[in-house]
């Protein structure tokens, strides 16, 4: 029997997640929302394996990630997400051998394997992650360049404005703003709000005044 914090804020993917725990036996679940929660779950279960999705997080960039593994160095890490850029997982990967690698749409199979191999205490890099990193091209690229509108997303985002509130004020649909925002991390290589807040702080969009964190 093993123990396992779910920290994904998905909740079909806990749910596909719980069953593929509990298809061989019966292991220990808990469900962390928040940092908080990730981390006083951990001081009492330090053995654990974590399954988190990094960009639905309160985690606020990759060196505070780091930290939090570092303190509890039992643990380990299976990172799973829809988008994870190449620059995170380089980071992640020659940073510690704690952390495995899987995305959201990797099959089950891979994702079993994922599970298998922590439990057995290996890391574990997807077929597709190890592909991608191979695969990108390691020359200096040229900066990103931000369409108008994109800037103005990101200035919405860095204000601590919801995508739905983003896209009410843009007359938008939801999903049409999920995209530019996907388009702005690809661009930029971000994982998270925090980091588009940091950007638009460096870029001038918005003030100190007014960005949230």
């Amino acid at each position: 029997m093993a123990n396992y914090i779910l920290a994904d804020n998905q909740d079909l993917t806990r749910f596909a997640m719980e069953r593929l725990i509990q298809e061989k036996e019966e292991n220990v679940i808990l469900r962390a929302t928040n940092k908080k929660e990730l981390v006083t779950m951990l001081q009492k279960n330090e053995y654990s394996t974590v399954i988190l999705d990094y960009t639905l997080f309160d985690i606020a960039d990759e060196e505070q990630l780091l930290i939090i593994s570092e303190r509890f160095s039992m643990a380990s890490w299976i990172l799973i997400s829809d988008d994870q850029t190449e620059r995170f997982m380089r980071h992640m990967i020659f940073s510690s051998n704690a952390f495995s690698i899987v995305f959201k749409d990797d099959t089950i199979r891979c994702i079993l394997e994922a599970l298998q191999s922590v439990s057995s205490g290996k890391r574990y890099i997807s077929q597709r992650a190890m592909d991608f990193l191979i695969n990108q091209k390691q020359e200096e690229q040229e900066p990103a360049v931000l369409t108008v509108t994109e800037r103005e997303i990101v200035k919405a985002i860095a204000q601590g404005k919801t995508t739905k509130e983003i896209a009410n004020e843009r007359f938008s649909s939801v999903h049409t703003i999920t995209t530019h925002r996907k388009n702005i991390f690809r661009k930029l290589n971000i994982n998270t709000a925090h980091e588009a807040v940091k950007y638009a702080l460096r870029a001038g969009l918005v003030d100190s005044s007014e960005f949230y964190i």
